[in-house]
């Protein structure tokens, strides 16, 4: 394979080089049909392969190319699911709405108490809880890291659910009974911890957002939820109009759990 040209007595390091040469060929359009992988481009310039994973990096920071543990790099296309802003949505059928499949990892199903989050649904600190902790999965990749409390008096059929694929509140109406009809929400950008990057595929240069909801049946809060999704394959969307207009109250306070 003849090697690209890197002037290697030039003051420039060749890791800028190599990226600038990679920033030529992709706005020729030269890699539309697949980004090569660090073995390849090694090969193809002559350089090392710490050299070629800094291209990356810096490619990667200018959001043109996604890296992943374990897969090539590929071009970047941006966020592939989208979720409405004031709609009670459900992540699973949004995944599939962008046409992929929808699949969890549950990771813990129980009984137990928690007295912030019965707080948080108008309930006694020792109430039991049903707790939900599951890694949802759009297509083979990690998507979102999902936490779920609810009472357990309503929700204890749930144990024995299979959330392999499914989505939560099809299971909560079959087997409880329980249609959620609203909340509130609360969406934050933030940056994961080691372990969240670990278990959401990420490296150190994705954002996440964390989403934090309340969810009603029939008057009264019976939902905590605590969602990490990656933010280079979610976003939210908002319609507005002249009339209308819109608006998204970015500092709101949530109401207190007893008056939703």
């Amino acid at each position: 394979m003849p090697q690209r040209p890197l002037d290697r007595g030039a003051d420039r390091p060749l890791w800028a080089q190599l990226r600038d040469d990679l920033l030529v060929r992709l706005s020729a359009g030269e890699f539309t049909a697949a980004f090569p992988g660090e073995l390849l481009l090694t090969a193809e310039y002559g350089v090392s392969r710490h050299t070629v994973r800094e291209a990356l990096r810096r490619l990667r920071a200018d959001g043109l190319v996604t890296a992943e543990r374990g897969r090539a790099p590929r071009l970047a296309t941006g966020t592939e699911i989208e979720q409405p802003l004031g709609a009670l949505y459900s992540l699973f059928a949004s995944v599939e709405a962008a046409g992929l499949v929808q699949r969890s990892v549950t990771r813990q199903l129980d009984i137990r108490a928690d007295g912030l989050v019965a707080t948080r649904l108008g309930l006694e600190e020792s109430t039991p809880l049903l707790y939900l902790e599951r890694l949802r999965l759009a297509g083979d990749q990690p998507l979102a890291a999902d936490r779920v409390w609810l009472p357990a008096a309503l929700a204890g059929p749930l144990l024995d659910a299979d959330f392999r694929h499914t989505a939560l509140y099809d299971e909560l109406a079959r087997r409880c009974g329980l249609r959620l009809h609203g909340g509130w929400e609360r969406i934050t950008a933030v940056v994961p911890t080691p372990a969240e990057r670990a278990l959401l595929g990420i490296d150190t240069g994705t954002a996440a957002l964390a989403i934090d909801r309340l969810g009603c049946a029939d008057g009264r809060p019976v939902e905590w939820r605590h969602t990490l999704v990656r933010g280079d394959r979610f976003s939210v969307t908002a319609t507005f109009s002249s009339r209308e207009g819109y608006r998204v109250d970015l500092a709101a306070t949530p109401p207190p759990a007893v008056r939703v």
